[in-house]
């Protein structure tokens, strides 16, 4: 008799369980079956485009570019900023710097800066590389991943490459898990530059 009670309050205690988590579910992603104020380029779940009122703030940081001089993200407040995370090691991150050298010079003119947040490497190698593949701006030094656990606390930049888009107000607008490409980042720059 006590094994069967217990069989049943365990029984319950996981239906109330799958309940709340459904619940939660349907919550967060407002019935959509994907998460609230997000939209995927071209169905594409590595590449987000968040709406407005759904960007975490971009944690402002300061560190060493791969010449020395400091760069603080606060800086940049007011302009839109593409900050790419890479490594001259990472394959995919060689396949996009062409791609992302061309989208610098386009979007210049039009407010746009990019950094780069050069991760496991050296200063030698990684603008060895930024100098053969064309890159103009400046990328920081982060060996030992500050950066990216700092904002690894509001967004996913867990993989080498990431792309985030900072609108001018310092929010995330989107972001590209993996090789960008032309046409999934000139569509988060639209909805970055659209939003203010």
């Amino acid at each position: 008799m006590f094994k069967a009670k217990r069989r049943t309050v365990v029984s319950v205690a996981a239906v109330v369980a799958a309940l709340l988590a459904g619940a939660l579910a349907v919550t967060l992603t407002q019935g959509s079956g994907t998460a609230s104020g997000v939209t995927y380029v071209a169905g594409n779940q590595a590449q987000q485009v968040y709406a407005v009122g759904h960007r975490a703030l971009a944690p402002q940081f300061t560190a060493p570019s791969l010449t020395g001089t400091q760069i603080r993200l606060a800086s940049y407040r007011g302009k839109i900023v593409v900050l790419n995370f890479w490594g001259s090691w990472c394959d995919p991150c060689r396949a996009e710097a062409p791609t992302l050298a061309v989208l610098s010079e386009q979007y210049r003119s039009r407010g746009v800066s990019f950094l780069g947040d050069d991760v496991g490497d050296t200063p030698v190698n990684a603008l060895a590389f930024t100098r053969s593949v064309g890159i103009s701006y400046p990328s920081m030094n982060d060996s030992n991943y500050a950066i990216v656990q700092e904002i690894g606390k509001v967004a996913p930049v867990n993989f080498t490459p990431t792309t985030l888009v900072i609108d001018r107000t310092g929010h995330i607008a989107g972001l590209v898990i993996g090789k960008v490409s032309y046409q999934a980042m000139a569509a988060i720059l639209r909805a970055a530059e659209a939003t203010g």
